[in-house]
Formats: C-alpha cells, structure tokens, sequence
C-alpha cells in the first residue's frame, strides 16, 4: 500500500470527519457488494463445491488482523488431529506465471507471495496460490489433501465454503464502521450475521457489534535469518537496541510485542507486503536487525548477517478449540460431494446498503 492509502487507513480506522465527503461513493460500493452476493446466491455466479470440508479464514477489514497465525494454527492442529490439510491463498503480491502454483521449497516470495511462502515454511503442508480459489482447490485435492484452508478468502465466494472464520484487530476494531472508500470495511457489518465465528486478536479495546472468541498471538522464538539457528523465547541472542522493521498490516503491534519482552527498539514501519531494498535494512550504527516472519521470507538475500526473525504463534481461547473440534467431528461424518454444484453453503449477506 502507498504512503497514502497508509494516510487514509489510519483516517479510516480513527474515523476522521473529511471521509463523510466520500459516502456516496460507499453507497455505490455497497451496492456492487450485494449485487455480488446476490448473483452467486442465486446461481447467475457458479459456486464449486470442494468434496472435502473447506475452512474460510477472512476479515472484513483492510489492514492486518492476525488471520495467516491463525490459518497456520488451523492446520497444525488439522495435523494432530490425522487430517491433510492444504493451505488456498491469493497470493497477494505474488507475479507467478502460471496458475495454480504449488509452491515449493524453491518458490521466491517475489513469484508466490510473502504469505503463502511463509505458511508453507511454517507449515510443512500443500500450499497452492491460485487468483481463482475453485481451480487452486482442485489442486490440492490433487496433492492428496482432505480439508482445505483459505487464507483471506472471505469475500471469494466462487468458492463453497463449510466453515468462515473472521479475524479482527482488538485494538482497532472495524474503524468507524463504513465501507470502502469512506471507512475500512470490504462488506458491511451486517455480513457478521453470517459467520460461524469471530476471534478477537488481543484485547478488545473498541466496542464490537458481536461477540467473539479471544486469541491471542504469543512470541515463540527467535530465529537468526542467515542460518536458520532458534532460540527460546526467554534467551534472547543479541544486545542493546535494535532495528525493528515491518512491512505489515499494523507495524505497531510487532514493535510493541518487541518492547512488551524488553527489547529496546528502534522502530520502522513499511507498508503492509512491502517489497524491501537492501538500503532499507543496512543501517551505519550496526546494531542488531530484528524483522517479522513475513518479512524475512523477502529479506534472506538482503538483510545483514545479524538480522533476527522474532517467530509467534496464534493461541485461541481454549472454548474456540472445544468449539472447533466438535464441528471436525460432523466434518469428519459428512459424506464425500460432488464438486461442480451451483448451491452456496454459505448465509451471504445481501442486506440493506445502511447500518
């Protein structure tokens, strides 16, 4: 995002008084979302059914909510569970050639995109960046999987879906509770309606219009990015201040975390998916490079030698992980589908254009 779309997401989660001049253009955005919805509702859209269950994993805002810890959550936890699970992503950012990319252990984050390359690194599952989710699907299903996750695939609706989780910021919350381009929101909030779950990442600072299971994202490590080495969480390998970077959706929580363990930091913030240069990450001083996850799948051929990935891990509510393995169980009973059905599993939102 440039410097400022940064400019206006932060006026539309602060719900500064000047983006009331650019309501109209939210009536019209609101109406292509519902007419959206409504066609592949009514099947004037195709909607491919998976014949295996598939999990949507979204949000319905701009900006980073923590939703990619959550999907590589999922999927471990699919793992001890006996599942396969594949990872489905857009592959924002990404310039791949040919779809659908299974991506490989040799796949740049410059072809498949910083999230994908990340979750497949932490993972160890199938993960197939694809623009169109029914086609990526079936390329899974190819690679042997047997429950599909869809990271960020909530407003994909080409695709069926068993299950959509929605992922929010604590702190920030839905902004001022108006759509593109006049407030964050990429569909109204009445689409919450609909979900089967809401997490809540953090603590809950702003009112939110449902309730919603907490989780929480847990520092787990720390991995020096020239070599791989790790190191517990408590020990941590280097001294003094540091420079923090983050090219993600909310830099400021990845700095706070840094402080909340003690690390003195020395904070610079980037555009969520931004593509470094190696005169972003050398610095005179030479003090200490630390980086998130994401960022680091771009920065292995261009940060210096003591650069330091901070690893975390999502950890929901204990009652969200009851809820999720009784709705495995009946996942596990279901019988096998037929793909290619125009039936939407899914409750769409097709409501009214106002709150």
């Amino acid at each position: 995002m440039s410097q400022l779309g940064e400019r206006w997401l932060r006026a539309a989660y602060r719900g500064d008084a000047w983006l009331a001049a650019l309501r109209p253009l939210e009536v019209l955005y609101r109406w292509g979302v519902r007419r959206r919805a409504a066609a592949y509702a009514c099947g004037r859209k195709p909607v491919w059914r998976a014949p295996v269950p598939v999990v949507v994993v979204g949000n319905l805002t701009l900006g980073g909510t923590g939703k990619s810890p959550l999907v590589a959550w999922l999927v471990e936890h699919l793992n001890g569970q006996g599942w396969r699970p594949g990872i489905l992503s857009r592959g924002y950012g990404g310039q791949g050639a040919v779809y659908p990319q299974l991506v490989e252990a040799t796949t740049p984050a410059a072809v498949c995109g910083d999230e994908p390359r990340m979750l497949a690194d932490q993972t160890g599952v199938p993960v197939v960046v694809d623009p169109e989710r029914p086609r990526g699907a079936r390329r899974l299903l190819e690679a042997g999987c047997d429950i599909l996750v869809s990271d960020d695939g909530l407003q994909h609706l080409a695709l069926g879906r068993d299950l959509e989780l929605v992922v929010v910021d604590g702190v920030r919350g839905f902004g001022n509770g108006r759509c593109l381009p006049a407030g964050p929101l990429r569909e109204p909030l009445s689409r919450l309606e609909s979900i089967d779950a809401m997490l809540v990442n953090g603590e809950p600072r702003v009112a939110l219009p449902r309730d919603g299971r907490r989780m929480t994202l847990v520092p787990s490590g720390w991995r020096r990015l020239a070599d791989g080495s790790r190191y517990p969480i408590d020990e941590t390998p280097f001294t003094g201040p540091v420079h923090a970077v983050a090219g993600i959706g909310r830099p400021a929580r990845f700095f706070d975390t840094l402080r909340g363990l003690g690390v003195a930091v020395i904070p610079h913030p980037f555009g969520d998916h931004h593509r470094f240069r190696a005169d972003e990450l050398h610095f005179e001083d030479g003090r200490p490079l630390v980086m998130t996850a994401k960022d680091a799948v771009k920065c292995r051929d261009l940060a210096p030698d003591e650069s330091w990935v901070l690893e975390v891990e999502a950890l929901p509510e204990s009652g969200f992980v009851d809820w999720f393995d009784d709705w495995l169980a009946g996942a596990g009973a279901m019988p096998l589908r037929q793909p290619g059905s125009h039936e939407f599993a899914r409750r769409v939102d097709v409501g009214s254009p106002q709150q």
